[in-house]
């Protein structure tokens, strides 16, 4: 691949971006979602992911929940310049941060203070568990999968999207497909999964029926696809039934182009 149209500013990699360019071939796709992932590869990019600081990640995630990267970007490179010293751990320099000047240095994130406290919990954590940030990166990158993301999820502020993060882009776990707001609902309306899944049903779902090397990148490109076309109020079919790359893959589970209205596929079901 010549070019990465990839987005250099989001959760995949931060300012420098992320991840080695895979090739994938739509013919050998075995199922529905695949034939998706696939098709979003030849729309967007096709990557593999892993090599991110885990720490770091962590951090990362953890500033845009609840945020686009437009707003959590700018906090986390606020949060870097203050905080990430060549001469001390970001580990040990969170867990001795002052809460409110953390809040203050993360504000264009949203939700400061209560992620400011997660942040700093987060780190005596990491700190207290592992001794150092580094120590941790050890831990997300050679632990089995499973007891990374079981010990991530006993973290107050640490759901199943954020676990699944440091493990694909920091531990370059293949099978992982993280599920955001975005995932769970394009899965959902595409009649991939079903309309009142939850976030972890979809994740099952979606780690079933995509091969496991495509797993990251679905999730990093459905993001994209989700932010350009399959929005949650306006989705691009809305105003012309050709304009989705994805029109012939859709059930349009809760899109009603002839009224124009749009509901969480869950609503179908009432």
């Amino acid at each position: 691949m010549t070019e990465d149209p990839e987005p250099a500013v989001n959760v995949s990699g931060g300012q420098a971006g992320g991840g080695v360019a895979a090739e994938f071939d739509p013919a050998t796709a075995d199922t529905r979602a695949e034939h998706v992932v696939d098709r979003l590869g030849e729309l967007y990019w096709q990557k593999r992911y892993g090599g991110r600081d885990a720490f770091t990640c962590l951090v990362r995630t953890i500033l845009s929940q609840n945020t686009s990267d437009k707003a959590s970007q700018p906090a986390h490179d606020a949060l870097i310049e203050r905080y990430d010293t060549t001469d001390a751990d970001l580990a040990d320099t969170l867990a001795a941060a002052e809460q409110s000047t953390l809040a203050e240095t993360i504000s264009s994130a949203g939700l400061y203070n209560q992620k400011s406290r997660v942040l700093i919990t987060t780190a005596e954590w990491v700190v207290s568990e592992f001794g150092s940030a580094t120590a941790f990166d050890e831990f997300v990158t050679e632990k089995a999968p499973e007891t990374v993301r079981e010990t991530l999820l006993e973290v107050r502020g640490v759901g199943p999207k954020t676990a699944d993060c440091v493990l694909l882009f920091a531990g370059g776990r293949t099978g992982v497909f993280p599920v955001d707001t975005h995932v769970h609902r394009i899965y959902r309306r595409l009649g991939i999964a079903s309309p009142d899944a939850d976030h972890e049903e979809v994740r099952t779902v979606l780690e079933e029926v995509v091969p496991a090397k495509k797993c990251g990148f679905g999730h990093t490109a459905t993001i994209q696809f989700g932010r350009e076309y399959c929005t949650a109020r306006k989705p691009a079919c809305l105003e012309d039934p050709d304009a989705c790359p994805l029109g012939d893959r859709c059930d349009q589970v809760g899109v009603y182009p002839a009224t124009e209205d749009v509901v969480d596929p869950a609503e179908t079901l009432e």
